[in-house]
């Protein structure tokens, strides 16, 4: 749906430049929700955020992440977003303006990746997302302090380097919470807390990237799982924790590349540790 602009006479509503995007709202009604927004060509939308004084380079972001075919499964049906609608109402999100159409007012809203990384993996986009709903269909949340952002994981740029030996001896869906001596290893490299629970929750298959989420995705790709720049995180029984960087990984293939630092456990077998030598 492109929405109309008023002719000759478009009222554009936005934040002070000092709180330009950081207004926090809440997603309250997903049938508000533009589902062919089709940013690109709707003229009067562009014409409106250049004119509120959006950059260039912000503009062209809402016009690549406004596709609904990068919305996650969880917004992507009616029937889905009716099912998720308190899991959407829970989604950290964004005002970046409003515009008046001869429909009636209309809201661009930011979703960050980032800040929605612990949502359920239905509604856990692989980027950040602009969506345009009617203004009626958010409403504005209290400023709060924000709490701490999910931790990055351990450091990894002095763990031994990996390598990956056989890809098919992975342990997709391992619990590491459900396993005393994988937790005792982690605390005894001096772990934090938050570096255990993003290890934890990085280290089952869905939540690594999208083209290895799945068995029959990642099959046809073992051979490419090899490639990866890995690290050893720590050893157990007879597995090994393998941290594959995002930093040390821009360059994998599309579909492989990480968005954030994940983790795999492996058969002790399956990968090749480097030693680490030992300063006399």
């Amino acid at each position: 749906m492109i929405v109309r602009p008023l002719s000759h006479l478009f009222l554009f509503l936005t934040l002070g430049s000092a709180s330009f995007g950081q207004d926090p709202v809440r997603l309250t009604d997903v049938t508000a929700l533009v589902l062919r927004p089709e940013a690109g060509q709707d003229k009067g939308l562009m014409a409106g955020l250049q004119a509120a004084g959006v950059s260039t380079e912000q503009v062209e972001r809402i016009r690549n992440l406004s596709d609904p075919g990068l919305w996650p499964s969880g917004l992507a049906s009616d029937s889905a977003r009716q099912a998720n609608r308190s899991g959407i109402g829970n989604m950290v999100a964004y005002r970046v303006c409003d515009y008046a159409t001869d429909e009636g007012l209309m809201t661009v809203v930011h979703v960050p990746m980032a800040e929605n990384y612990q949502m359920n993996e239905e509604l856990r986009a692989r980027t950040d997302l602009y969506l345009i709903t009617r203004a009626s269909g958010v409403e504005t949340v209290e400023r709060t302090i924000p709490p701490p952002p999910p931790s990055k994981g351990p450091a990894w740029q002095r763990m031994p380097k990996a390598t990956i030996l056989k890809a098919d001896e992975v342990y997709a869906t391992y619990d590491l919470a459900k396993d005393p001596e994988a937790l005792a290893m982690m605390e005894k490299k001096g772990f934090s807390r938050p570096e255990i629970e993003a290890v934890i929750f990085r280290s089952h298959e869905r939540n690594w990237p999208e083209g290895i989420a799945r068995f029959d995705d990642r099959y046809p790709r073992l051979s490419d799982l090899k490639r990866y720049k890995a690290f050893a995180a720590g050893t157990w029984a007879d597995k090994v924790l393998v941290v594959i960087p995002q930093a040390a990984n821009k360059r994998a293939k599309e579909g492989m590349r990480p968005y954030l630092d994940f983790y795999m456990v492996f058969k002790s077998s399956a990968v090749a540790v480097k030693k680490v030598k030992q300063k006399r």
